[in-house]
């Protein structure tokens, strides 16, 4: 048995998680501990990079111990950590690292960073088990919209498509401030939308001509329309469920139909949808129903596992243990721009 320490600190949450990597491969999940300091940027509309750092700095040790707490371990069990170098917030990002080099040096054991990106897939692997190669993933977030082929989630991940603008969860927060929906937009959006009729506005669907990009994403025509329709129609009351509905759907659909065409088209027969979005109960609803008619199978982590944390960041590092990766060396840099083809630094 190994225990691996996994360190997220790339935006809003510091996360720290343990998992158990078993001899045969099989990655058990111990402690996931969290906090978010997404409260401080609310009243800003959205993360503010100095404040993050500082919530990070604050909140390292404390997260670290329930964590361990948690699992019943203490930090001399620890044989190896993972932890996020990239994509993200530069001086959130340091944070982490930093802390991952202490506690590496001190305790002895080797250090491995990883590719934020990346962990989201390996999130699924603590749910539903080892992933078919290659696999499909669909990584919606805040900060990223893409399409994923995933072969070996410890060593092949090849980007196929991507937003070119907003990512769908950053279109979320647009959206919810012109609809005067409090920070962050995905939850009282996807609540709103729940009692609004989803057929009453024809927002647009970006990318979807004939002659545009299969696999890439655009949102930011999509937010811009919602943001004209409310101006347009102010003097007559905004119905925002109606409004939440149209637009959920609007990015759903999208969503949704191009990951079963890419996946249709690779022929590829699992779709793992990933990321804080994935969270979202229309995208799950409607990915389901299109999955089942295109014979794909469909796996979503659970709510939890889908937000940043560091159980994401712990499964990748055992799935890179078990690999035999090499280590990355205590002078370890970040990469807020890291591309997820690179795994592990």
């Amino acid at each position: 048995m190994t225990i691996i320490l996994g360190i997220e600190s790339s935006c809003d949450e510091t996360g720290v998680g343990i998992v158990r990597l078993g001899s045969d491969g099989s990655v058990e999940l111990l402690a996931d501990e969290v906090a978010s300091s997404v409260e401080q940027h609310a009243r800003f509309g959205g993360v503010v990079p100095e404040v993050a750092s500082r919530a990070h700095l604050e909140a390292m040790v404390p997260t670290m111990r329930r964590a361990f707490d948690v699992a019943g371990l203490r930090l001399s069990d620890v044989d190896a950590i993972a932890v996020t170098c990239g994509p993200g917030l530069a001086g959130a990002l340091l944070v982490g690292v930093s802390a991952a080099k202490a506690y590496a040096l001190s305790l002895g054991v080797p250090l491995y960073g990883v590719n934020h990106l990346a962990g989201h897939v390996a999130a699924d692997t603590l749910e539903h088990g080892a992933l078919p190669a290659p696999t499909l993933a669909l990584l919606v977030s805040g900060g990223h919209s893409q399409l994923l082929r995933v072969d070996d989630v410890a060593g092949q991940i090849t980007e196929i498509g991507s937003t070119i603008d907003d990512a769908a969860g950053e279109a979320y927060d647009k959206v919810a401030r012109v609809l005067g929906l409090p920070y962050p937009g995905g939850p009282p959006i996807d609540q709103a939308a729940r009692r609004g009729n989803p057929k009453a506005i024809a927002f647009p669907r970006g990318l979807t001509g004939p002659r545009d990009a299969k696999y890439d994403f655009s949102f930011s025509g999509l937010k811009t329309a919602v943001a004209r329709w409310v101006e347009a129609n102010e003097t007559e009351g905004i119905p925002v469920d109606d409004v939440a509905a149209s637009f959920q759907e609007a990015v759903a659909d999208v969503l949704t139909a191009k990951a079963v065409r890419a996946a249709t088209d690779l022929g590829i027969t699992t779709l793992v949808i990933s990321g804080g979005v994935a969270a979202n109960s229309r995208l799950k609803e409607l990915a389901a129903d299109r999955c089942t008619a295109a014979g794909i199978t469909l796996r979503v982590p659970r709510p939890r596992l889908c937000t940043d944390n560091g159980a994401m960041i712990a499964a990748l590092g055992a799935h890179l243990v078990a690999a035999g990766v090499k280590p990355s060396s205590l002078d370890l840099p970040t990469n807020p721009a890291l591309p997820v083809s690179t795994i592990s630094v």
